[in-house]
């Protein structure tokens, strides 16, 4: 049983009975012998797909990839089974099926479980959906991928090694990405450990080991549809609820499912859990077949795998359903940025020849709210009379009281935060001008600036777009760090804006 991971049914026997009974067509399943490659895969993997007839411009695009002890025939005459080839020829959708020729696939040493690293399977999967893409002019905004036993585990790596190239995955008996490379940094083929069930991580580590797979991404998150059997007896069943907890965490799902039920499928009856994002769009599949076993029974079956891709009815749409319910939208609501304080109260002027009245106190900021903006420019003192202009060597006539600073103007709130104090206080009374000290009498002196506002504690800076975080295509990527910078960015030009308006005003 290490040696080989096998489907439940016999392929030869699924692929005879179809062959004698399907249509006749001129596509087939055909080796790329050469050009898909980039000169960094590994020498054992090779390259097959299938073009159905009349495909058009813009198809879109299924990666099929085998279990151990596999090859492209055999996880094509599953497919077939599975009604995934049918539904091909007639949606007109393009087949890419790698092949290893080792036992089973790597996705367990430190180059496969690491983006656009060289010399590896992963990145050799990607370098052959690619050359598809260029080659049949296909649809990049509608690539998946699906697979079965050690296939699935590549499915699993690769929506985290590679979110970037496709838009969902089906998988059938894997195990969470990152489990295979437990005990396994070497040759990528066996993992006892991780297929005894032996490997369990909380849902955040799962999440961060898969996350490590392409430091620094921050964008779109695949949805995954998850099969298992529960008396599995070469993938253990604990992988299926380990990979619940790995992509719950990785797309910002709640522990608890939106909805849960059960259903028959061949007579065979499977427990359904479905989690859905905010937009509605059901983002984790789960299936688990009671005392199913390695495969499972549903094995490759296309009945619900192509629905959760948006690929069973036509015309497809130019990009994917998930991504269409998302939009543009970026990761949570925008929150307002903290207000600055109420800007100082310009200085009453100095009268001619008496010491011009002082302005009024500088009002007092209101106190910032919750991603408010400040209170407005507190009012200038009024200026003093000027004294009369002195006779001879008299004294000039003493200046007239100035003026009692206006009120700060009460701070002025944003839609989306809350305003500050009512108003700044008051400004005192300008004390009576000084009388001047020679015919031509000295200019008073000018109002010292107030005290600015005190700053309000700032609004936590969202990346815009919708308020429904479980929304966001980038779902769940964006850092505390990230978030800070976002912060510091938006309070400098907000800060920029207030001072330039505020020269300009002078």
């Amino acid at each position: 049983m290490r040696n080989k991971l096998l489907v439940s049914l016999p392929v030869a026997l699924f692929a005879g009975l179809l062959a004698a009974s399907a249509p006749a067509s001129a596509a087939s399943l055909t080796q790329v012998p050469s050009g898909w490659q980039v000169g960094t895969e590994p020498s054992w993997t090779s390259m097959y797909w299938y073009v159905p007839d009349g495909l058009p411009a813009n198809a879109p695009v299924i990666v099929l990839v085998h279990y151990c002890s596999g090859n492209a025939a055999g996880i094509f005459g599953e497919a077939q089974s599975g009604g995934i080839i049918q539904k091909a020829d007639a949606n007109k959708i393009l087949l890419v099926v790698p092949q290893t020729s080792r036992n089973c696939w790597d996705v367990a040493t430190a180059n496969s479980l690491k983006h656009d690293a060289a010399n590896n399977d992963t990145k050799a999967i990607v370098d052959m959906t690619k050359y598809a893409i260029a080659q049949k002019q296909a649809n990049a905004n509608r690539v998946y991928i699906m697979g079965a036993s050690s296939g699935a585990m590549v499915t699993q790596a690769m929506l985290a090694i590679y979110p970037d190239v496709f838009k969902a995955g089906a998988e059938f008996a894997g195990v969470p990405a990152g489990c295979w490379a437990v005990n396994n940094t070497t040759d990528g083929q066996w993992s006892s450990p991780c297929a005894g069930g032996q490997v369990t991580h909380t849902p955040q580590e799962w999440g961060d080991i898969a996350r490590a797979m392409y430091p620094g991404y921050t964008g779109f998150r695949p949805r995954i549809q998850l099969w298992h059997g529960s008396a599995d007896s070469i993938i253990n069943y604990t992988n299926y609820t380990e990979a619940v907890d790995q992509w719950t965490n990785v797309l910002g799902l709640s522990a608890t499912p939106t909805t849960t039920g059960t259903l028959s499928i061949s007579n065979k009856s499977y427990n359904r859990r479905q989690w859905k994002d905010s937009c509605g769009t059901v983002v984790l599949d789960a299936f688990d077949e009671p005392g199913g076993p390695h495969g499972p029974d549903a094995n490759m079956n296309g009945q619900y795998p192509l629905p959760f891709f948006g690929l069973d009815t036509t015309p497809f749409a130019a990009v994917d359903p998930q991504v269409a319910a998302c939009g543009s939208t970026g990761t949570g609501g925008t929150t307002g940025a903290g207000g600055r304080g109420g800007t100082t109260g310009t200085a009453g002027a100095g009268g001619t020849t008496g010491a011009a009245g002082r302005g009024g106190t500088t009002g007092t900021a209101g106190t910032m709210g919750s991603a408010g903006r400040g209170g407005t420019t507190g009012s200038a003192g009024a200026t003093g009379s000027a004294g009369t202009t002195g006779t001879g060597n008299t004294s000039g006539a003493a200046g007239t009281t100035g003026a009692a600073g206006d009120s700060g103007a009460a701070g002025t709130g944003v839609v989306s935060g809350t305003g500050g104090d009512s108003s700044g206080a008051a400004g005192d009374n300008g004390t009576s001008g000084q009388a001047g000290t020679s015919a031509s009498g000295s200019g008073g002196d000018a109002n010292p600036t107030g005290a600015a506002g005190t700053s309000g504690s700032a609004g936590t800076t969202g990346l815009g777009g919708s308020t429904m975080p479980g929304c966001a295509c980038d779902v769940g990527q964006t850092s505390g760090a990230f978030n800070a910078l976002m912060f510091a960015g938006l309070f400098a030009v907000i800060v920029g804006r207030r001072r330039a308006k505020r020269s300009a005003g002078k």
